[in-house]
């Protein structure tokens, strides 16, 4: 089993060498010192939460923190491009599901989607407390999948939003998944140019109304369909984010 892995604030570990000893305090020096029962001479994951990721051994612990030595650096680049799932709001925490999943196959965004067929909304004065209900989902699966970089959550976006979000920016590509669309998810990507970021867009449970296509298609958008079953808004995305990574070649190394 892999060292597990805590993250750090971001910029945690600049001017960090082997030898450097790193102080792990807070939630996650208090998971780790406390739940955990980390001892010394145990080996650690450490993360910046921007790319770079120190293993080290565990010094001493106690009273809610760690003290570890770095024994070794690793540089995580960013891929190009970056992939982001569009996700509709879903009932029953469908959303959060496809979230979660996304995040444990490497998704590098997510965006929440307020789709004209969403059956869940956020409701006014409780935006704040969802958006950070989706970033804690996040910030979990990434920590437990050993994860260097924590995904973004960015802001609720309604379809007037996020239209005017990607229309003609040339570093964007948008794959809308859909089930009518006889055209495959392969051929969809290779027609991807070299954006700095892929959409994947799913729709809600009710599906993304004829108009929707229409908006994305005129704001530059692609369509794809994703196999030959309709799946569930929890888990189409997750779905399309592993055959993706599958076909840029991601997962071969």
């Amino acid at each position: 089993m892999t060292a597990p892995l805590f993250h750090l604030a971001p910029g945690a570990l600049d001017g960090a060498a082997a030898g450097t000893v790193v102080t792990l305090t807070g939630a996650e020096g208090h998971h780790a010192a406390t739940v955990m029962r980390l001892a010394a001479g145990e080996q650690i994951q450490l993360s910046d939460t921007r790319g770079i990721r120190a293993g080290g051994v565990v010094l001493s612990a106690g009273d809610g923190q760690l003290s570890v030595e770095v024994q070794e650096l690793t540089l995580e680049p960013a891929l190009r491009p970056q992939l982001v799932l569009v996700q509709a709001l879903a009932k029953d925490k469908r959303d959060l599901q496809a979230v979660e999943s996304a995040t444990e196959l490497g998704v590098d965004a997510v965006i929440p989607w307020e789709a004209q067929r969403s059956v869940a909304r956020w409701k006014p004065g409780r935006e704040a407390k969802k958006h950070a209900e989706w970033v804690n989902t996040v910030r979990s699966a990434a920590k437990q999948t050993r994860r260097t970089v924590i995904p973004e959550v960015r802001g609720l976006h309604t379809t007037a939003q996020y239209l005017h979000a990607v229309r003609g920016d040339q570093g964007v590509d948008v794959i809308v998944l859909h089930e009518l669309e006889e055209k495959p998810l392969r051929e969809s990507l290779e027609e991807v140019q070299e954006a700095q970021e892929l959409h994947l867009v799913v729709g809600p449970e009710g599906g993304i109304t004829d108009s929707e296509v229409e908006q994305l298609l005129a704001a530059g958008a692609r369509t794809a369909r994703l196999g030959p079953h309709v799946l569930r808004s929890s888990t189409a995305g997750p779905a399309a984010l592993a055959a993706v990574q599958l076909l840029l070649g991601r997962w071969d190394s």
